[in-house]
């Protein structure tokens, strides 16, 4: 991949979301080592944004490391986070990648799972824009709301 690092800026309107407010809270929650401390939230999320032109740079064919595993995990947690707190119920995330960058991303509330994703090519894991990343949180969180609406009493076990 090319050297320069261009750090994306996140609009000041989506900056003032729950989602990009708990996407920040979810990566510093992975850095053990304080060494995000002081980091702008454009800077802290800049690795989840992989330009077109990025993602040819990428092999086809990698293993995912330890900070894209991370990473994944992060966005998955915003996630449940966020289902967390529109129904009032705990959202568990389950996430099991292989060595080769393929697995399941799971959240489950009580004995309902609301969220089942497969997850394949995980070491070129990232969005088009921030404002992607939002959608498609958006898109799982509408789906995830409608099933715990449609059966309340297994949510709530």
């Amino acid at each position: 991949m090319s050297t320069a690092t261009v750090v994306p800026e996140i609009s000041p309107d989506l900056a003032g979301t729950d989602f990009i407010k708990e996407m920040s809270r979810q990566t510093r929650a992975v850095d053990s080592y304080g060494s995000y401390d002081g980091w702008p939230v454009d800077r802290l999320l800049a690795p989840y944004i992989v330009t077109k032109e990025q993602r040819r740079e990428i092999p086809v064919i990698g293993d995912p490391d330890d900070v894209v595993l991370a990473r994944v995990k992060a966005y998955h947690n915003a996630i449940a986070a966020l289902i967390e707190k529109e129904c009032g119920l705990m959202a568990v995330p389950l996430i099991n990648i292989t060595h080769e960058g393929f697995g399941r991303a799971l959240i489950t509330v009580g004995k309902l799972v609301v969220l089942d994703r497969t997850l394949r090519d995980v070491h070129r894991f990232g969005f088009d824009s921030y404002s992607k990343m939002k959608d498609d949180c958006d898109k799982h969180l509408a789906v995830a709301l409608e099933v715990i609406g449609k059966y309340p009493e297994v949510a709530g076990l």
